[in-house]
């Protein structure tokens, strides 16, 4: 059974407050409330307070409707915020996000039980005397096991151990408002001290903001849930709408309480004993609230952790057998695996300063996810069409905001956090992974496709601007794979190659199959590391196709104008290749027919001999093909030797002073060698002698129809006899081709 349809297999889907409420809420209402939420009023005053609770709240607010957005565009599987991520912006950056996501949400594990054992052992020192030496490595790698345990058999178990747990929660907020109005009151503390905190504002704000985050660990849970669709919107805003709402009273709670000083709220060292003072029956209820909220913090780390690390497995970026479930539907594999990389995790030490690394990975996932729906809303997408639809700029500033937060919280962090992902991010770039999924990278280069065709279409194509646009007419792409390497050559980084391959009615196996054969061409070239378009062409016949296909072969200003042929194997196919090419010659397009008779050579220091006849102007197309040649980093090393052939001393010295002008204006090096021969001696014996040894070998191509079998015999001889040889027929407009040669003499 594949993974994914392991997936799939029936085991139990849960609804929005259980799968996405409850988790969302809880992590939302965790440990920094406990022990922050007094230093914070204590330092910058209720007003301060609030606008920190507003400020940190609307980031995850915008990150929450930029979620529901994606949410309801798409039907949501397995692994929550990656899944998002990748199936909008695309498989790499999708990944670039999720392995760190993973991987932080496993850490988390340790850091919530570490903090819990923490606690515990802090309250009850007693404990120390019979848990001697690594007794706080020890309770929390036990804790770890327990929470693995518990989450690898049953999410349903852990999903239902956290209302409890929430009552509790909901219990200490009760008891700390009854306790305050049991005690005196007094005029809101509104001035801003800085007592404990004399880096200022933004200081506060950035140890505070990591108390609303977590609102995403019920997305986590996307492929448990029965609607995801509808259950993540409404979950997940609110969450962070009841979390903003809790947030408002307590400072407000704690500003207005008689019975502690603004110095007793400020200490860095009250921690959760301000609560403990104020709540009514206070250590009795608000310690098992603290170490409920850090142990529902646990599970929902422990539940969506694994989900992702199995989405990374189903998309092909992890080992399979990690997506594997058991017979409850739990990524059994997954977890426990994330269960020990947590305990290892125990041995790291400085877990606070690996906690700010953390926090600030977890931030570029809110930059990703605002991203993500920004860019789906810029690039006007067809398919995008969210039940909850989202400003392009409301998302924006959700990316900005979280991103200036990261740069508060830990300068380093932020670079560290970025640096990481775009390494990633270039690593699965390079190993060419298969996506089965359309995304918004593709809307993207669509978008700027269309925009860049009507800027071209607007503008006239000059010759400076002249650059190859070249389709080559092939049969079989694995056969003819030399000429393929040769004739992306001509284009690389500068022209655009395509790859028509063309199919008649009579090929019967291959008319059905016409858009997966320009697929798999598309792999064959990937494997040798080439690019090009490829496309397939149902015609009735093959010399009236050809024709139809260059005629009209492009768009705008990238119009093709140039066609390569291999040389045909037959006669009857050589003499039909000749009137096929009388015929492009009228529609003004070059002509190429190339014979690559052995692989392009890969010695650095190669040699291109062009044979300049004077005739037919295709000198000019020669010499700046061979320099287009040059530009390729195999290639940068050749020499170019021009040959002509004349026939008196007088005509050989013009040649040669107006030559080695011309490539001297044209600013390409050539050796120059102009042969004088005599009248009865054959061009076709001095070509064959002279370039037997060249690596690639220019020359022109006659036009018309005329002496067809003498001509096919020539070719046939000349390619019979060369390695690699290229015949160029210039058949572009004066203004079209670059200028090389500037006596028109020389075209005689």
């Amino acid at each position: 059974m594949t993974a994914r349809s392991s997936s799939s297999r029936s085991h139990h889907k849960f609804g929005t407050f259980m799968g996405v409420y409850t988790p969302s809420i809880l992590t939302i209402l965790g440990l920094i409330m406990y022990l922050r939420f007094g230093w914070v009023v204590g330092n910058v005053g209720l007003i301060n307070t609030i606008i920190i609770v507003l400020l940190a709240s609307s980031i995850t607010f915008i990150t929450g409707l930029s979620a529901s957005a994606i949410a309801t565009n798409i039907k949501v599987g397995v692994g929550g915020e990656y899944y998002m991520i990748s199936r909008s912006l695309g498989l790499e950056p999708g990944g670039a996000i999720g392995i760190p996501l993973y991987l932080c949400r496993t850490l988390s594990v340790t850091f919530y039980c570490y903090g819990l054992s923490e606690a515990i052992l802090a309250l009850f020192p007693v404990v120390h005397d019979y848990l001697p030496g690594f007794s706080l490595q020890a309770m929390t790698i036990g804790f770890i096991i327990l929470v693995t345990a518990l989450s690898g058999k049953s999410a349903k178990l852990v999903l239902k151990s956290q209302i409890p747990i929430m009552i509790i929660v909901g219990a200490s907020i009760v008891a700390l408002i009854i306790g305050i109005f049991m005690n005196d009151l007094q005029a809101p503390i509104t001035q801003a001290t800085y007592t404990s905190a004399p880096e200022g504002f933004w200081y506060v704000f950035a140890v505070f903001f990591p108390a609303v985050t977590g609102f995403t660990a019920g997305i986590g849970l996307s492929g448990d849930l029965k609607d995801p669709q509808k259950s993540i919107p409404r979950g997940t805003l609110g969450a962070v709408v009841t979390g903003a709402v809790v947030y408002l009273i307590i400072p407000l709670l704690l500003a207005i309480t008689g019975a502690l000083t603004i110095e007793q709220l400020s200490d860095p060292d009250a921690g959760v004993t301000i609560w403990t003072r104020l709540a009514v029956f206070g250590p009795w209820i608000v310690y098992p609230a603290v170490w409920g909220a850090v142990l529902s913090s646990a599970f929902g780390s422990i539940l969506g952790g694994p989900r992702i690390l199995q989405a990374l497995s189903m998309d092909g970026l992890a080992p399979k057998f990690l997506s594997r479930l058991s017979k409850s539907g739990q990524p059994t594999i997954a977890t426990w695996i994330s269960g020990v990389i947590a305990v290892g995790a125990v041995f790291l030490g400085g877990l606070n300063t690996i906690a700010q690394y953390v926090s600030v990975l977890f931030l570029t996932l809110y930059v990703a996810v605002n991203m993500s729906a920004a860019v789906e809303q810029l690039i006007k997408e067809p398919s995008y069409r969210p039940t909850i639809s989202v400003p392009w700029y409301v998302s924006i500033l959700g990316s900005l905001g979280a991103m200036a937060v990261m740069w508060l919280i830990n300068p380093l962090a932020f670079a560290f956090a970025l640096g990481l992902e775009l390494l990633i991010f270039i690593y699965l770039m390079s190993k060419k992974f298969e996506q089965q999924w359309g995304d918004a990278s593709t809307g993207i280069w669509m978008h700027l496709g269309r925009y860049a065709l009507l800027r071209l279409n607007s503008k006239k194509v000059h010759s400076r601007n002249w650059r190859p646009i070249v389709i080559l007419f092939i049969h079989d792409l694995k056969e003819h794979m030399e000429l393929v390497k040769f004739t992306e050559m001509l284009g690389q980084n500068s022209g655009l190659l395509t790859i028509s391959k063309l199919i008649t009615p009579e090929d019967e196996d291959e008319l059905p199959r016409r858009n997966e054969i320009a697929y798999e061409m598309q792999k064959d070239l990937a494997a040798e590391g080439l690019q090009a378009l490829t496309e397939v062409h149902v015609v009735t016949d093959m010399k009236y196709g050809m024709n139809q296909v260059a005629a009209g072969h492009g768009i705008a200003g990238i119009k093709t104008n140039t066609v390569v042929f291999g040389w045909s194997s037959t006669r009857e196919g050589k003499i039909k290749e000749l009137e096929i090419i009388y015929d492009f010659a009228r529609s003004g397009k070059n002509i190429l027919i190339a014979h690559i008779g052995k692989p392009l050579p890969k010695k650095a220091k190669k040699r291109i001999d062009i044979w300049w006849r004077g005739q037919d102007s295709n000198g000019d197309l020669m010499v700046l093909l061979s320099y287009l040649i040059q530009l390729n980093s195999k290639w940068k090393k050749s020499s170019i030797q021009i040959f002509s052939v004349t026939h008196s001393e007088e005509e050989k010295r013009f040649l040669e002073r107006h030559i080695e002008f011309s490539i001297k204006e044209a600013r390409i090096d050539a050796e120059i060698n102009v042969i004088m021969v005599n009248p009865k001696d054959k061009v076709i014996d001095i070509l064959l002698a002279k370039s037997k040894s060249a690596d690639l070998v220019f020359s022109g191509l006659a036009r018309g129809v005329d002496h067809l079998e003498e001509r096919v015999k020539t070719i046939d001889t000349i390619v019979s006899q060369l390695d690699r040889v290229v015949l160029v027929q210039n058949n572009g407009m004066e203004h079209e081709i670059p200028i090389i040669f500037n006596d028109q003499e020389l075209d005689r």
